[in-house]
């Protein structure tokens, strides 16, 4: 393959990388391809650069593409002739996923491998032949049930990504259909990117369906789409998602586009105790123990019932404990719904190997053309740290320093101007650092939603602001995940989790849902950091993953006067001497509690 173009704007390199410029009038279609098999790595403004992975090849494979259609693109794309090892390679990895199969021969387990070489290969590797029994003919290898989970995952390990293609047990029956008009009164019916991506994962009911990862934009219903799943596979049904008002908002659209009545769909929080034929509960729930050295007093609900599909909500989010016990049963259904496979902690491959690979996404930008999603504005707003707090923040640690920046005061009065132009929209204020959201809602009049907020408080301050009794409400990153605002359409974001990818996919996706009547389909996220610092570097990470999906941040510097800076370092300083106080109670309330403990008693 020797075909190039000096006017593409892609050069493909021997080490896998692959460099894109964006200013090229094929950019976004070249974008777009490549995301199906290579992964985003640097997204300056004008040169992007991917990298091709095994993993990413393995996707690509899963979902469909061929290694001959990836060669193809690649070359199609080149400004130069692409190094010959890079389409072997190519070859190589995508055509990994499913030479090595595991299959059901009657009641047993049976690894199929395609040739001598590769059964005496993996046979080898020592985290993969504790799970391999007896060596039957043809290159196949007997497998115990209870391993099927543990050898996918140390096969992949060793970059032998497994086709689980041994089917399923049938969990107890569920009797469960879509409504066509919900019981809110409105018409419904799956739209046809939902209807394919239930129907990819159902497959008709065989094994090449039945375990895998949809990865849809927030506000894409991806809730609906394990709804649809649900009542075609019509077995009894394990939700897990993120906190408890993702579990109330999943039991609600059950309810409202389904015929399954309340009875039928059991709640298990720290609340409430159900197990019903359709059961939702939550992964803190689930990895909640009192102490370390305990066992996870609720685990067993994986096992204790008749499962036929299990569905894991923000699959990138799935906790390690969890992973362990997913890893036990293989034999159920397994539905992953994610806006990102991005793991923080590079765990991506657990996610392939046990909930199952990519089977299906569409991009942000393809829905959002189609008026699905909300069209989206992404603005960084850069502010200075003010003059009197430089020499604090040059003399700090590393972490200090950050979250100097992160809490920088003059985001006050930049959130005040942006309220202004707002003051017809309704407006999401999102940070990491309670002591600044304190402040924020202090300065703004607005409600506070945290962690320790009660759930009866949260549901109040959401359903007001749905009612537009708040135009603004104060969130901090208890709202990352699954809360359903879709009248949001601006959203503030004030301070974040370092360089976490996952973070920025789901604090935009608060404000993509489609807009209500009368409400133009039209989101605002800003970013506020602190120029010169650490905070805008991890900005920088945060934000490839919105490269990723197509948007573009525009930058904006907040022009400060003397005046607002002098204001913002006294906030500041206030703000230290409330922490130092606080800490300080707290160590006096410790010693006191010691001196009671060691003191005789009468």
């Amino acid at each position: 393959m020797m075909g190039y173009n000096p006017d593409n704007p892609m050069i493909v390199q021997g080490d896998m990388s692959v460099l894109l410029e964006t200013n090229s009038d094929l950019y976004i279609e070249v974008r777009d391809t490549l995301a199906r098999f290579a992964e985003l790595e640097k997204s300056p403004d004008y040169i992007h650069t991917y990298r091709i992975t095994p993993l990413s090849l393995w996707n690509a494979a899963a979902s469909g593409m061929t290694a001959e259609e990836i060669s193809e693109a690649l070359e199609k794309y080149a400004k130069y002739p692409v190094p010959e090892n890079v389409f072997i390679r190519v070859r190589e990895q995508a055509s990994r996923y499913g030479k090595i199969k595991l299959v059901r021969e009657g009641e047993r387990l049976v690894l199929v491998c395609p040739d001598k070489v590769t059964a005496t290969q993996i046979a080898r590797f020592k985290g993969v032949k504790p799970y391999l029994m007896e060596a039957l003919e043809d290159f196949r290898y007997l497998v115990e049930d209870k391993n099927r989970g543990l050898l996918k995952q140390a096969l992949i390990k060793v970059e032998f990504p497994v086709e689980d293609l041994a089917g399923y047990v049938d969990g107890a029956d569920l009797d469960v259909d879509l409504r066509e008009t919900c019981l809110s009164g409105r018409d419904f019916s799956l739209r046809h990117y939902q209807e394919d991506a239930a129907d990819i994962f159902y497959a008709s009911g065989g094994v090449k369906g039945g375990s895998g990862v949809m990865v849809l934009p927030c506000g894409a219903g991806k809730t609906v789409i394990g709804i649809a799943s649900m009542s075609r596979v019509k077995q009894k049904t394990l939700i897990l998602t993120t906190n408890i008002t993702a579990l109330r908002q999943w039991k609600a659209e059950i309810l409202d586009k389904t015929t399954l009545k309340d009875e039928d769909v059991g709640e298990y929080s720290g609340e409430v105790k159900e197990i019903k034929p359709v059961t939702v509960t939550t992964y803190q729930l689930l990895t909640f123990r009192k102490k370390k050295t305990e066992e996870f007093a609720h685990m067993e609900i994986f096992n204790a019932e008749d499962w036929g599909l299990i569905v894991y909500d923000e699959v990138h989010m799935l906790p390690a404990p969890v992973f362990r016990e997913v890893a036990n049963i293989q034999a159920r259904r397994r539905l992953g719904l994610t806006a990102t496979l991005v793991r923080e902690d590079g765990m991506e491959d657990d996610v392939f190997s046990l909930i199952g690979p990519k089977k299906f996404d569409v991009p942000w930008r393809t829905l959002e053309s189609e008026g699905w999603i909300a069209t989206a504005a992404c603005i960084e707003v850069r502010v200075p740290l003010p003059s009197g707090l430089r020499m604090d923040h040059a003399v700090a640690d590393q972490r200090e320093q950050y979250r100097m920046a992160s809490e920088n005061p003059v985001k006050l009065a930049v959130c005040g101007r942006l309220i202004k132009e707002h003051s017809n929209d309704n407006i999401l204020i999102i940070g990491q650092y309670l002591d600044q959201l304190q402040m924020l809602s202090e300065e703004f009049n607005a409600p506070i939603i945290t962690g320790k907020t009660p759930n009866k408080e949260r549901q109040e301050i959401y359903d007001a602001f749905k009612k537009k009794k708040y135009k603004v409400i104060i969130v901090s990153k208890v709202a990352n995940f699954a809360i359903d605002l879709p009248d949001a359409n601006v959203a503030i974001q004030v301070s974040g989790t370092f360089g976490s990818r996952q973070e920025e996919a789901q604090r935009l996706g608060r404000v993509l849902r489609p807009k209500g009547e009368g409400i133009e389909n039209v989101a605002h996220f800003y970013s506020l950091t602190t120029k010169d610092t650490s905070e805008q570097e991890f900005a920088n990470k945060r934000q490839r993953f919105l490269t990723e999906q197509g948007y573009a941040y525009h930058i904006e510097f907040e022009d400060v006067s003397d005046e607002v800076q002098k204001i913002a370092e006294d906030r500041y300083r206030k703000l230290l001497e409330v922490r130092a106080a606080r800490a300080a109670a707290i160590t006096e309330e410790k010693e006191e509690s010691e001196e009671e403990a060691a003191s005789p008693r009468s």
